[in-house]
């Protein structure tokens, strides 16, 4: 980046957006940045880094002390932006952020954890295992680490590790942002139809990871989850090697012996024919899969067993990746579970370990709002006793826009499976709710991408 020295990020409260922020503040830029709102963590930890930002879009603080050299466009920003639209008139350099990573974050070796299931945990466990093994890779993963581990770094190591990805790069670029990463090494954890406001068709779907796994070249490796859903179909179409791990034997990683209480997790992998012992404080059966994943990546890398496992014995996982909020007699979590298969798998993570009555929250983001998702919500709150519908955050719609449920038609047709299922449309009340109908032993979980303004804390405000 010659005679660069000023980057402003548009969009710069998106979890990606501001960890790739705070990594180049980090390497002596001067950053800024804006949003239409600011909220913690995300605002907390740019206000630590020093980084100045404000609510809004304002050309005139944008360039307080000149035009920036590159400004880097979030997905928040529309055509009619007025910072963006300053950008474009004054010829001023401007990326999306996949393409910024692609050309510089994107190493030697890139390896990039993709699938539409725990591909945040997986990027992050990845980074964090070849950061403790001296590495020194660059990375960026798109949540937000529960211990003292940043959510991306720029290093001058020749390793990579990124989040792939499958959602739309720009508003301008409809490639998936995988596309950009030209991976070498490849983490494939599964392929299920998503995000059907951008894929209107399964098959469009799954034509992204056709292409995705295209890219490996012949010397790479796909480290493939022979459980996930059309994972190995895909992965066999790939000129490089091809790995399997799973529960199966027959994989050349697999796992068993798994033990899973409200402290963690321990299982063995198998591997060569040599037994592995893992212990780590991640919860949920479903992580097995995840930690499994990122050992065979790293073992494949060169890795001594012994130190992955230090590794993973360390990690302590992802906010928003079955937190645990609070605590006392009832238990509150909080996970980005936004689909109804994804909140149907930490649902039974938490009845698997819990005895008392769940209570879920759930906000779908946009995409499992309209009509092509209905049929996967059939069973998909089945270990929850009760379920709640808040009011759900506003969408914008254009003339094309699929059709969407409103939150009281969404809390209907999920009722029709579940019959505890109802709509609370004021947050107060909702929040009054759970705590009138919860006793000890019982968990509250809230589920989606959003944040549930405030609800959680002022739950466990109230009962801590």
């Amino acid at each position: 980046m010659n005679n660069t020295e000023h980057i402003h990020f548009i969009g710069i409260c998106g979890v990606a957006m501001s960890a790739l922020a705070i990594a180049l503040h980090k390497t002596g830029y001067t950053v800024t940045g804006s949003d239409k709102g600011f909220y913690p963590p995300v605002s907390t930890h740019l206000k630590n880094a020093g980084i100045t930002y404000y609510p809004g879009w304002h050309v005139e603080k944008m360039t307080k002390h000149g035009n920036p050299d590159l400004v880097i466009v979030g997905n928040v920003a529309s055509s009619t932006n007025p910072e963006f639209l300053y950008v474009q008139e004054n010829n001023i350099a401007y990326k999306s952020y996949p393409e910024f990573v692609a050309e510089f974050l994107v190493k030697e070796h890139s390896i990039v954890c993709a699938g539409n299931f725990g591909k945040t945990t997986t990027s992050a466990l990845v980074s964090w295992i070849l950061k403790e093994n001296e590495y020194m890779p660059s990375y960026m993963f798109g949540g937000l680490a529960t211990h003292n581990f940043p959510s991306a770094a720029i290093t001058d190591g020749t390793y990579s590790v990124l989040e792939g990805d499958e959602y739309k790069t720009a508003r301008w670029d409809a490639r998936p942002k995988f596309m950009l990463y030209s991976p070498t090494h490849l983490l494939l954890t599964s392929i299920s139809w998503d995000h059907a406001d951008l894929y209107p068709t399964e098959a469009l779907y799954m034509k992204q990871f056709e292409h995705l796994v295209s890219l490996v070249p012949k010397n790479g490796l796909i480290v493939a989850c022979k459980d996930g859903k059309n994972v190995k179909e895909y992965a066999k179409q790939s000129q490089s090697r091809v790995v399997f791990y799973g529960k199966d034997g027959e994989n050349e990683y697999s796992y068993t012996n798994i033990t899973s209480t409200k402290n963690g997790l321990h299982f063995d992998i198998i591997h060569n024919s040599s037994t592995y012992s893992i212990t780590s404080p991640l919860l949920g059966t479903y992580m097995v899969e995840n930690i499994c994943g990122a050992f065979a990546m790293a073992s494949e890398l060169g890795i001594q067993p012994q130190n992955i496992t230090q590794s993973i014995r360390t990690f302590l996982g992802m906010r928003r990746r079955l937190e645990k909020r609070c605590e006392n007699n009832i238990t509150v979590f909080d996970d980005i579970a936004h689909s109804p298969e994804k909140a149907a798998a930490t649902l039974a993570t938490l009845r698997s370990i819990y005895t008392g009555k769940i209570i879920a929250i759930y906000e779908p983001n946009t995409g499992n709002r309209n009509k092509e998702a209905v049929p996967q919500y059939a069973h998909a709150f089945a270990h929850a006793d009760s379920v709640i519908i808040p009011r759900l955050s506003a969408v914008k719609q254009g003339p094309n826009t699929p059709e969407i449920m409103d939150g009281k038609a969404l809390s209907d047709m999920i009722e029709t499976t579940h019959p505890n299922t109802k709509y609370i449309e004021d947050d107060n009340e909702l929040v009054t709710h759970l705590i009138e109908h919860t006793k000890k032993e019982d968990v509250i979980v809230f589920l989606g991408s959003h944040g549930f303004r405030g609800m959680i804390e002022m739950v466990c405000k109230a009962i801590t």
